[in-house]
């Protein structure tokens, strides 16, 4: 059996403060060793249900913070960004077996997380089809455009609550629960023993079922903070700019969003 995951680090237990998610801060290194024990954690479950090649894309800031060396001799890690629209789950195609999103956060607009954003801190909001769109939602559907099912996620638990809206076959670890800047953190030993447990499990279960058709259309609505940058981006083609701040782009190629939004945010 052939697994991706996709690690992100502002959704992992105990990520409260952006300082905390920089490489060049004081303590960070705490936190991306959080970060590689939730990806392993969920390597092992992977590996107790089947799985015999597991590719790892790091899809946090750098893209340089999971310790390679901590990693299961199946795994392969992809590190640093290629450009690729696929941006976060950059290395799938349709040979993968199933998909598992770990330590992800919830979006631009919410207040799931103290962290909640969507791809930079550019927008104050972005909705596909008129629903707050967070990375998981975006990578989530490219990896459905493979045909690849999305059956695992960790993260803070409005996220893992929206999640399992998208994807029938979503099994969740809620590793934290966000109020305002603060968060209510699992132990880290919870967090993983669940995310090992569950990621079994998750891909124990027959995959072909949790495989989902993405919409036939797409509407994408960004709001940005700044209106300066709306008016910018109001210039990429097929974009339209609705308000000061806010712009809208329309399409029924989902690749095309996953193009834009490398482009735009």
């Amino acid at each position: 059996m052939k697994i991706f995951i996709s690690a992100d680090m502002e959704g992992t237990t105990p990520t409260i403060r952006w300082d905390e998610c920089e490489i060049d801060k004081k303590f960070y290194s705490i936190y991306a060793e959080q970060m590689t024990k939730e990806v392993l954690a969920a390597c092992e479950g992977a590996i107790n249900a089947g799985a015999d090649e597991i590719v790892i894309k790091d899809a946090h800031d750098t893209a340089s913070n999971i310790d390679i060396t901590k990693l299961p001799e199946c795994a392969t890690l992809i590190r640093g960004w290629s450009g690729h629209p696929y941006s976060m789950v950059f290395g799938i195609d349709s040979s993968f077996d199933a998909a598992m999103f770990v330590g992800y956060h919830s979006a631009a607009g919410q207040g799931g997380n103290p962290l909640s954003h969507t791809m930079s801190g550019k927008p104050l909001y972005i909705k596909m089809n008129g629903e707050y769109c967070s990375e998981f939602m975006l990578y989530s559907y490219a990896a459905a455009l493979e045909g690849v099912p999305t059956v695992f996620l960790s993260g803070d638990k409005m996220l893992c609550e929206n999640g399992k809206r998208l994807h029938p076959g979503l099994h969740t670890v809620a590793v934290k629960d966000g109020v305002g800047a603060s968060a209510a953190c699992l132990s880290t030993a919870k967090s993983l023993k669940l995310i090992k447990e569950t990621a079994e499990k998750a891909l124990k279960q027959d995959l072909g079922k949790a495989k989902i058709a993405l919409p036939e259309y797409f509407t994408v609505e960004i709001c940005f903070k700044e209106h300066a940058y709306a008016h910018k981006v109001s210039f990429y083609p097929g974009m339209k700019k609705l308000n000061s701040n806010t712009v809208l782009f329309e399409t029924d190629d989902y690749f095309e969003v996953l193009r834009m939004v490398s482009f735009v945010l």
